[in-house]
């Protein structure tokens, strides 16, 4: 929620600072950098000595950002104001997907998809809280978020004393569920990361589009109000945060390669109408997309969490912080296009981007459904 907060008042910035598509590109690559770069390097400390109160620090980093981008003076210090939001998710996601992991009692997809479907439904609130409060109030009112951010520090630093207090059993407990994962070839593994990270970057490069530009789209192409732009944000992002959900459970019963075939390759046929549909029909598609598409990312960081047993910090430090890189570099890179010919052209040159899903051909089957675990520790 606190982090959405930032694409939902782009409008307010841009007419307040007069910034262009590339400028605003910019303000995005510059939180999902800092809030990807960081995180492999945190994933691989914690992997060697876990940190249960770092989550308590990163929520602190988010903090002081709002508060700083709520007065920011100037173009400079806003850059300045959404790095520090993007430390505070570099610091809390790898050990957060770790606590959750942990929690999981061996449903580790669906516990993926119930922690990512807390952030993906804040991210749906974030643009209807922005147009309910910071649209009428100015950007000062930026502030009043920061009350959520300490709430959140207080609930987290509860569940750091419970994650300090299991890290032992969590360490024999992982040991013998990464067992039931056979151990590929490094050239296998190699080739199925490659993969993935492939699938990444076509997921959220084609998210850029929609999370950065949708509101400019729809106010560009149907002369749409902010409010109303911002409204039609909410229900995709509200989308996303459903189809968000059901990725990690069905890939625990019939597998996680199926998810992933599904949930990218599957939304290619309404990505390509979007860029021409009529008003009602692009919403109606922007949230088939948002289900579909949203399935994904949990399906992918398990699976890469069990090809590569033992690492779930650094496995997870890495796709996290790839699906921020990428979501920033679509926006900076999809920006400029935007300014050198449309939105429209833009989402004309996204919609093939589903066409990678056919990769996830080359991904081996490694999986062993939960209802099997199940019954053989039982």
């Amino acid at each position: 929620m606190l982090q959405s907060v930032i694409p939902a008042v782009y409008p307010i910035l841009k007419t307040s600072y007069r910034l262009d598509f590339a400028q605003i590109g910019l303000i995005t690559l510059t939180v999902q950098l800092t809030a990807s770069l960081l995180q492999p390097f945190v994933g691989i400390y914690t992997d060697r000595r876990p940190t249960p109160y770092s989550l308590t620090v990163g929520m602190g980093f988010t903090l002081t950002g709002l508060l700083l981008l709520s007065g920011a003076p100037s173009f400079k210090t806003i850059l300045v104001a959404v790095a520090l939001v993007g430390v505070g998710s570099s610091v809390f996601h790898p050990e957060s997907s770790r606590v959750a992991r942990m929690a999981s009692g061996g449903q580790h997809g669906l516990a993926q998809s119930l922690f990512q479907v807390g952030g993906n439904t804040g991210s749906a609130l974030g643009p209807l809280l922005a147009a309910m409060v910071v649209l009428p109030r100015g950007q000062r009112s930026i502030a009043w978020f920061s009350g959520g951010a300490l709430l959140a520090m207080i609930v987290l630093a509860r569940i750091g004393a419970w994650y300090k207090g299991k890290i032992a059993n969590r360490a024999k407990a992982g040991a013998v569920l990464d067992e039931r994962h056979a151990r590929l070839p490094p050239r296998k593994v190699a080739l199925a990361l490659t993969v993935l990270i492939a699938l990444v970057f076509s997921k959220y490069f084609y998210l850029a589009s929609l999370t950065s530009y949708y509101t400019f789209f729809l106010m560009s192409r149907f002369h749409l109000s902010v409010r109303s732009s911002q409204l039609h944000l909410f229900v995709f992002l509200g989308a996303v945060a459903a189809g968000t959900f059901t990725g990690g459970p069905v890939g625990d019963r019939i597998g996680r390669k199926y998810v992933i075939w599904c949930s990218i390759l599957g939304i290619l046929p309404f990505t390509l109408v979007l860029p021409y549909a009529n008003l009602f029909w692009t919403g109606v598609l922007s949230v088939v997309i948002g289900l579909v598409l949203a399935s994904a990312f949990s399906a992918i960081l398990v699976y890469a969490q069990e090809l590569v047993p033992g690492k779930i910090g650094t496995i997870s430090g890495l796709f996290f912080g790839l699906a921020f890189g990428m979501g920033g570099l679509g926006a900076a890179l999809l920006g400029r296009l935007a300014d050198a010919t449309s939105i429209g052209f833009v989402y004309k040159v996204c919609s093939f981007l589903p066409v990678i899903g056919l990769l996830t051909a080359f991904l081996p089957d490694l999986e062993i459904p939960y209802k099997s675990r199940r019954e053989s520790t039982t």
